[in-house]
C-alpha cells in the first residue's frame, strides 16, 4: 500500500484499527463515482454508435447525404485533435498514463482528462474508428479516483491507491465484470499485493458494477455460455491453441509497435496529429464497405454467435480485418481501447482454430465456444501479460468453473509464448514511451510533475520472502537505504513493533517509511533486498521503465550523432 502524509499523522493512520474500514469506505466512494462516470460513458458510446449505423442507413439509400457525411467525418477529426492539443494525456487508450500516475511519474489534471476523454471517445465512436470503449473507462474511473482523493484531501502516496480503485471500478463497469477488473488493477496497474489495497480495490470494483447492473440495468458486453466441459482428450487442442495464441499476441504488439513509432512518426514529423486523418478517413469509408470492422466489434460478435457456420475464409478475413483497421485507428493516437477489439479478435481466433481443427482433425463441432473463450483468454494473456486477469476475465464471461482449467493451460502457455519471442508486453511498452517522451519534455532540474513532493513521507507493504538477503537477520544488521525504516512487522496476525534487535522471518508483512523525494530509488533497493531469492533478480516495474527510458534515449543520441 502507498500512502504519503506528515509522518506521525500517516502513521497513526495506518495503524488505527478503523483503517482497513476507512479502506472500504473510499472505496466504495471511488466506486460509486467511477461507476456512474464509465457507465454514463457506456450509454453515449452505445448511442452514438447507433446513431451512426442509422446513418449510414440512411445514407445508403439518398447518395447526397454521403457528401455530408465526408464533411462530419473531416470535422469530428478536427475537433479530436483540438482536444488531444488541449489536453494531451488523453490521447491513446489511456492505461499506460495510468501507469504512470500510479508509479508517481505524472500528476494527470483529473477535472481537464475526464472531460477530455469523454468527449474525444464519443467523437471516435461517431467516427467509426476500431476502437474499445475498456481502456478510456480505465483512464475515466483512475480520474474519478483522483478526483475523490482532492476532495476528501488525501495525500499523493494514498491519491495513487484510490487511482488504483478508480481503475478498476472503471474496467468493471466497463466489463460488467467485477473480478476482472480487480485482478486487472493489481495485476497489470498496481503490481502490489496488499491487504488494504484488495479489499479497497475490491470494494470499489464491487460498488461500480452495482451501479452499471443493478442500478442502472447496464447488460455485460461478452456473453459467451458453455454448452459443456471440454473433455481431456481434447487438451492436445487447447495447448496448441496456447502456444498458437502466443505467438498471435507476439504478432499484435509487434505489429501495432511498428505501425506507432514508424509508420505514424514520419507523420508526426511535419504535423502534430495529422495521423489522425488517416483512421478517420478509413473508418469513413468502412462504415459503407465493411461496417464489421469499426467500432469495437460487436458486429463480428453477432456474426459468432449466429447458428450458421462461418466458412474458414470469412473468419480468416474478419480477423484479419479487424487486427488491421485496430492498428490503423490506435497507433494514431487516437483516443481509444484496445481491449474489447482484443477479445473479440481473440474470439476469432479460437473460432478459427476449432473450425479448422474440426475440418482437419475432428475435433467435435459442440466444443466451438469453448474454444471461442478459450481463445479470448489466450490473446489476452499474450498481448497484455496477465494470465490471472485472464483467467478471471474468461469465468466472468461464461460464468461456469468447468473451463478453468482449459483457460488456465491456454493462458500460462500463451503468456509464457510470448515471453519467448522477446516482444515487450503491450503496455509496458507504451509506458515506456510515455514515460521517455515525459522525460523529455521536462524543464531541466524538474523531478517530474507526479513525484512525490520533498519532506512527505510514503509507506509501502513489502513481504520477506522465502530465502531472501535478510530473512534470519536483525534489523541493525541490515544496511538501509537513508531516510527508510520499518515501522512495524505483521506476523502470523500478529503485529509488531520493531527493534534493533528484531529477527526478520519469512513471510513477515513489513510497512516501510521512506522519504518521497528518493522514493523509487529506495523502494527498488528494500523490493530486492526482502524479496525471495527465487525473484531477487526480476526487476521491480518503475525499475524496468527507468532502463527502458533510459534506452530510448540512448537511442535517441546515437540516431542523433549519425
Amino acid at each position: 500500500m502507498r500512502g504519503s502524509d506528515s509522518g506521525g499523522t500517516l502513521l497513526e493512520r495506518r495503524m488505527s484499527r478503523w483503517f482497513q474500514v476507512y479502506m472500504i469506505g473510499e472505496g466504495v466512494l471511488v466506486g460509486i463515482v467511477g461507476g456512474a462516470i464509465v457507465t454514463l460513458y457506456r450509454y453515449v458510446l452505445s448511442g452514438s454508435e447507433s446513431l451512426l449505423r442509422v446513418f449510414v442507413g440512411v445514407a445508403r439509400e439518398q447518395p447526397v447525404l454521403i457528401a455530408a457525411w465526408v464533411v462530419c467525418a473531416l470535422l469530428l477529426c478536427v475537433l479530436t485533435c483540438k482536444l488531444l492539443v488541449w489536453e494531451p494525456y488523453t490521447q491513446g487508450s489511456g492505461i499506460p498514463q495510468v501507469d504512470a500516475e500510479v508509479m508517481g511519474q505524472l500528476d494527470m489534471p483529473w477535472w481537464r482528462v475526464t472531460l477530455a476523454k469523454f468527449i474525444e471517445g464519443t467523437l471516435c465512436c461517431l467516427g467509426g474508428l476500431s476502437l474499445g470503449r475498456e481502456g478510456p473507462s480505465v483512464q475515466l474511473g483512475a480520474m474519478g479516483g483522483k478526483a475523490v482523493s482532492k476532495i476528501i484531501g488525501r495525500g499523493r502516496g494514498e491519491e495513487r491507491l484510490l487511482v488504483t480503485c478508480g481503475a478498476a471500478a472503471g474496467m468493471s463497469a466497463a466489463f460488467s465484470a467485477p473480478l476482472t477488473g480487480v485482478l486487472f488493477a493489481i495485476e497489470e496497474i498496481h503490481k502490489e499485493f496488499t491487504a488494504p489495497l484488495i479489499i479497497s480495490v475490491m470494494a470499489s470494483a464491487v460498488s461500480s458494477d452495482f451501479i452499471a447492473s443493478q442500478v442502472l440495468g447496464l447488460q455485460p458486453v461478452l456473453k459467451f455460455p458453455l454448452a459443456q466441459s471440454l473433455p481431456h482428450a481434447c487438451y492436445l487442442y487447447v495447448i496448441a491453441l496456447g502456444v498458437l495464441s502466443g505467438l498471435l499476441g507476439a504478432a499484435h504488439n509487434r505489429g501495432m509497435f511498428l505501425a506507432s513509432e514508424r509508420l505514424y512518426a514520419r507523420v508526426d514529423r511535419f504535423l502534430p496529429y495529422a495521423r489522425l486523418v488517416v483512421p478517420f478517413a478509413a473508418s469513413a469509408v468502412l462504415v459503407f464497405f465493411a461496417p464489421q470492422f469499426t467500432c469495437g466489434g460487436e458486429e463480428i460478435l453477432k456474426l459468432l454467435e449466429s447458428p450458421q457456420a462461418l466458412a474458414v475464409a470469412a473468419v480468416a478475413f474478419l480477423l484479419v480485418g479487424k487486427y488491421l483497421a485496430t492498428t490503423l485507428a490506435f497507433a494514431s493516437g487516437a483516443p481509444g481501447g484496445t481491449l474489447f477489439p482484443l477479445c473479440v479478435m481473440g474470439a476469432l481466433c479460437g473460432y478459427l482454430f476449432a473450425t479448422v481443427s474440426s475440418h482437419a482433425l475432428g475435433l467435435p463441432q459442440e466444443f466451438l465456444p469453448n474454444f471461442v473463450v478459450l481463445g479470448i483468454a489466450g490473446l489476452f494473456a499474450s498481448v497484455v501479460r496477465a494470465p490471472v486477469t485472464a483467467v478471471v476475465l474468461a469465468f466472468e464471461l461464461t460464468g461456469s468453473l468447468e473451463a478453468l482449467l482449459s483457460v488456465s493451460v491456454v493462458s500460462v502457455l500463451s503468456y509464457v509464448t510470448a515471453n519467448l519471442t522477446g516482444v515487450d508486453p503491450f503496455y509496458e511498452h507504451l509506458l515506456g514511451n510515455l514515460l521517455g517522451a515525459t522525460q523529455n519534455r521536462k524543464e531541466p532540474g524538474s523531478n517530474g510533475s507526479g513525484a512525490t513532493p520533498a519532506g512527505e513521507k510514503v509507506l509501502h507493504t513489502i513481504t520477506v520472502g522465502a530465502g531472501s538477503k535478510v530473512e534470519g537477520k536483525r534489523l541493525r544488521d541490515i544496511e538501509w537505504p537513508s531516510n527508510t525504516r520499518i515501522v512495524l512487522i505483521s506476523r502470523a496476525n500478529r503485529d509488531i513493533t520493531p527493534t534493533g534487535d528484531t529477527v526478520l522471518e519469512s513471510l513477515d508483512e513489513c510497512l516501510v517509511l521512506m522519504d518521497g523525494s528518493s522514493e523509487d530509488e529506495s523502494y527498488d533497493k528494500v523490493w530486492k533486498m526482502l524479496s525471495s531469492s527465487l525473484t531477487s533478480n526480476w526487476t521491480p516495474k518503475s525499475s524496468r521503465l527507468r532502463v527502458r527510458v533510459r534506452d530510448i534515449f540512448a537511442n535517441r543520441n546515437v540516431s542523433a550523432n549519425k
